[in-house]
């Protein structure tokens, strides 16, 4: 009979269970998609166990289902939209941000990046009817940019309670890589007892791009921003929430990268976002959002304002 649980898989004993849920591994189907190499290394058990473990978790898991297109069609009747409070953005985005996917915003310095996440922190807490999502806000704050005076703000112009507000908005500093990874796992414990539906990561590349120098570097960098990325829209799923991550460009055009305005991480990022907006900076305040990668909508710009009140048309 397949197990229910991680306790019921064989070879796990209480001890080992518990370094599994430590370790961030608190479903059979986070076990059952892990290599035996990283299980063995993680619970400290021999890798012909982690090999047992993983194929009975498989087998609980269901990891091999395929699925009818119908029954794919009335899970996406459940995303729902977040508004961005700029009626050309949304319809940029077809109708807003949207729950179980990344969206990506990158662009230079002072390109509006955080600016936005910043309006979308505040819309997630209005009700549904209004464009929000009725619930609460992670953000994973990596270069120290968060400001709740800015909160105050937005939420002011919106005549929102500004302390309601910021109530909702749950903010942890990332001091590096390995800690903005687990502060993932992290939020998803914490969303056990919170209706989550917004989590920012502003910035998603710093601390991986400071850290990891040079080619040599660059393989193991990748890792652990594609495992990143898988458990960022995980969360998406599991929490039916927005995922906004922040991205920089690279500075200056050289003879790898030629374009000075793309965006850091590779592949390995563009694969794993959902949407990818490209933000830069325009006469008076204004800012253009041009949609680059979409699944479903067409290559577009839309024209937005970014003022004291946050972000309009």
């Amino acid at each position: 009979m397949p197990a229910n649980s991680i306790e019921e898989l064989p070879g796990v004993g209480p001890a080992t269970a518990e370094k599994l849920r430590d370790a961030g591994y608190v479903d059979l189907m986070a076990i059952a998609v892990e290599s035996p190499k990283v299980l063995s290394e993680v619970a400290e058990i021999g890798e012909s166990t982690a090999v047992k473990i993983i194929n009975a978790a498989k087998q609980a898991a269901d990891v091999g289902g395929f699925e009818t297109g119908d029954v794919i069609l009335e899970r996406r009747r459940n995303i729902n939209k977040l508004t961005s409070c700029s009626k050309a953005f949304d319809e940029l985005m077809g109708g807003g941000l949207e729950t179980q996917a990344i969206t990506e915003f990158y662009g230079e310095f002072g390109s509006g990046k955080t600016q936005i996440c910043f309006q979308l922190a505040v819309n997630a807490g209005r009700p549904v009817d209004e464009g929000g999502l009725d619930g609460n806000v992670f953000i994973i704050d990596t270069e120290n940019t968060f400001r709740p005076e800015r909160i105050v703000q937005m939420a002011a112009a919106l005549d929102i309670d500004p302390e309601e507000a910021l109530k909702k908005i749950h903010v942890a500093r990332a001091f590096n890589s390995h800690h903005q990874m687990l502060l993932v796992e992290k939020a998803q414990e914490l969303a056990h007892d919170l209706r989550v539906r917004l989590m920012i990561v502003d910035s998603l590349t710093a601390h991986f791009r400071a850290e990891y120098v040079g080619r040599g570097a660059l393989a193991e960098r990748q890792q652990n921003l594609n495992k990143h990325m898988h458990d960022l829209l995980r969360f998406g799923d599991l929490n039916n929430a927005v995922v906004a991550v922040t991205n920089q460009v690279s500075a200056k055009p050289d003879a790898f990268f030629g374009d000075p305005t793309r965006p850091i991480g590779g592949h390995i990022v563009g694969h794993a976002a959902t949407y990818r907006l490209y933000l830069r900076k325009s006469k008076g305040g204004k800012r253009i959002a041009r949609l680059i990668d979409s699944p479903n909508l067409p290559e577009a710009e839309a024209v937005i304002s970014v003022s004291e009140d946050g972000i309009r048309d």
